[in-house]
């Protein structure tokens, strides 16, 4: 596995941790496979015990928010430093993470230690402020390309303290 990370030295969103094109069976699916690059790149020390994390947050609270985003997230004591997965559905494909306003085509799975209460709301509250933006979400949608998306995470966490 990686070289643990300096929780305090890297961005949130790396290019690795980018999925274009994903095609995912379903909402669970789909966190799997942002989790799996999470854990790959070493932020993320359990792979099953986050998956649980997020899936039983899951079932308390739909994630899905307007303008087809998926939100999963969990707070663990899995998780190493505070990490964002990104994933742009393929055409055509989308899922449902509960949204009033129909399925999602972007996905953002967030990672944040388990005692880290307040920067799990704070990355939150401002990912959902970005996100709102329709402009932000053409964005990360006609990107293609992974070190753009994860640039464009990141800026829009500019002044997140971490």
């Amino acid at each position: 596995m990686a070289e643990p990370l300096d929780p305090y030295d890297a961005e949130l969103t790396t290019p690795d941790t980018v999925i274009l094109e994903m095609e995912a069976a379903d909402k669970t699916d789909a966190a799997t496979q942002l989790a799996e690059r999470l854990y790959a790149a070493g932020r993320i020390t359990d792979l099953e015990g986050f998956l649980e994390h997020v899936n039983s947050r899951e079932h308390q609270l739909a994630t899905g928010l307007p303008g087809g985003i998926g939100l999963p997230h969990a707070r663990s004591e899995f998780v190493s430093r505070v990490s964002i997965a990104v994933g742009v559905t393929k055409f055509g494909h989308s899922l449902d993470f509960g949204a009033a306003d129909g399925p999602a085509t972007l996905v953002l799975l967030i990672a944040t230690p388990a005692s880290s209460f307040s920067d799990h709301l704070e990355v939150l509250a401002t990912l959902a402020r970005s996100l709102s933006k329709e402009s932000f979400r053409d964005s990360l949608r006609r990107a293609h390309d992974p070190e753009v998306i994860a640039e464009l995470i990141n800026s829009s966490l500019v002044f997140f303290d971490h």
